[in-house]
């Protein structure tokens, strides 16, 4: 028999039968089912990050809105392929007229595309940290510059884009009747100078339209030659250009932050729908995962509470204690992230994992009732990812009254659903004889109903970075979060 928490086969819980999985579509403001439309797999293109400075926690939300969707159609035997960009080139700063890639590369005073892959591998590491299983693809904005202008070309001859008078090409907003079913933003109501879209000089047709290919101007780093002049890319027209690409002229599911419904999503959908031979959606499904608050306030670099993976991990806290306070958290509901709530988690997982080894001592028991829970937990998913109704199920599984081989198959079944690691061994830290002494010296005060002592002891030991509890069984100890 191999140790608890290894890579050994567990049993598999007998097949559940559900609905299907079902989602809240933004197009169609209803909850919809999520299906293959080339009756083989869910083609899924994710909006991922412009590379330009770490992903903070918020951003990771909806990296992990991805993952989440993934493991739920593969705890149904459905298989999936996911597309997720990688923005390069062409995002324009929103407070200046410059890219976002390029002005970091100046107050690094680095080579553009080697701050652009940092970051990118300090993303993919972030990822990993929180057991955000890989894309299939990964496609870089500044490697599929032919494909943008193949499409941009498409546009221009379809008299759905034109060359402005400042050299730049531009959708033209007007020709895409049902501009703003996404967003549920009017044309005629929207208002000049759009911090994406502003343009001086009235190079534009109409104040809407926005740039699939900006003229260089003064620019000389990151740019291209096409029919048009020397350029590089709109923002949204590399999502276009991808996800018809890679997906093979669908999308079945395209998910993002809800940041990106307007105007990123909004532009998209109108392009790639023009692109569409025939007409029709290119997307059938969006699906947006709402803002992430930390402590009261909007996550921003102005508010000072831009909170990194790596400051998590810094403080010694298991960086899926993020991942846990997300899935306690409805994906298109505002959160309200805390320190105090990412160190609740993180005890929670380890007494859990510690747990874990101690039923791992009893063979794995698929009772009637443990396929049962297993299914209504795995409902609660396929039910437009109702995370929080699922950990509530397995918050009970610690205390219910499961034998031990329950909750083993339990734990052992859920764990690529849930993607905590509920079976990783804890690492061992040794407590020294001294510390071992006063936990002993501290029970005994508390049975003897010293409680003065006893919270002298406790102070000792905090010295020692150990925290102690009292539960409803006794004490209990865990070395203190820094």
């Amino acid at each position: 028999m191999k140790r608890a928490g290894s890579d050994a086969a567990v049993l598999k819980p007998a097949e559940h039968k559900s609905e299907g999985f079902k989602i809240y579509d933004t197009l169609s403001r209803e909850i919809s089912a999520v299906s293959a439309s080339n009756g083989e797999f869910v083609r899924i293109y994710c909006c991922g990050p412009t590379v330009y400075r770490d992903a903070h926690v918020g951003n990771l939300r909806t990296f992990l809105l991805a993952d989440l969707v993934q493991r739920t159609l593969a705890f149904a035997g459905v298989k999936s392929q996911l597309v997720q960009n990688i923005t390069d080139v062409g995002h324009m700063s929103e407070d200046f007229e410059e890219d976002k890639i390029i002005a970091q590369s100046k107050l690094e005073k680095k080579d553009p595309y080697s701050v652009a892959r940092e970051y990118e591998a300090r993303f993919h590491q972030d990822c990993r940290a929180l057991n955000i299983r890989a894309a299939d693809s990964y496609p870089r904005a500044s490697e599929c510059i032919d494909l943008m202008i193949d499409l941009i070309t498409k546009l221009i001859a379809d008299g759905l884009a034109y060359q402005g008078e400042d050299g730049s090409v531009y959708f033209d907003a007007t020709r895409f009747p049902s501009y703003g079913a996404l967003s549920g933003n009017r044309l005629d109501a929207l208002k000049p100078g759009h911090r994406y879209e502003f343009t001086e000089g009235g190079a534009k047709r109409f104040h809407a339209d926005w740039a699939l290919w900006k003229a260089a101007g003064s620019r000389s780093e990151m740019i291209w030659d096409t029919p048009w002049g020397r350029g590089f890319p709109g923002w949204h027209i590399e999502c276009s250009a991808m996800s018809l690409k890679y997906l093979a002229g669908k999308v079945d599911l395209h998910i993002g932050g809800i940041d990106l419904r307007f105007p990123h999503h909004e532009d998209e959908r109108a392009q790639s729908n023009s692109l569409i031979p025939g007409g029709g959606e290119a997307v059938t499904l969006w699906l947006h995962g709402e803002h992430l608050l930390f402590e009261g306030r909007k996550m921003s670099k102005s508010s000072g509470n831009v909170v990194l993976l790596s400051d998590v991990i810094a403080r010694g806290i298991d960086p899926l204690a993020i991942r846990f306070c997300f899935m306690e958290n409805r994906y298109r509901s505002q959160m309200d992230l805390s320190w105090s709530s990412i160190q609740a988690a993180h005890l929670t997982l380890e007494r859990w994992r510690k747990a874990y080894q101690s039923w791992f001592k009893s063979p794995a028991n698929l009772s009637e009732r443990v396929n049962q829970l297993i299914a209504e937990i795995a409902s609660a998913f396929n039910n437009d990812l109702d995370t929080p109704r699922a950990m509530i199920s397995l918050r009970g599984i610690e205390r219910g009254d499961f034998e031990g081989g329950e909750k083993r198959a339990l734990f052992e079944a859920l764990n690529p659903l849930f993607g905590l690691d509920l079976l990783k061994q804890r690492e061992a830290k040794r407590l020294t004889k001294e510390a071992e002494a006063l936990l002993e010296k501290r029970k005994a005060a508390r049975a003897n109903r010293d409680f003065k002592l006893s919270d002298q002891v406790r102070d000792e030991l905090s010295l020692l970075g150990i925290e102690v509890r009292d539960t409803s069984e006794g004490q209990e100890w865990s070395w203190k979060i820094n």
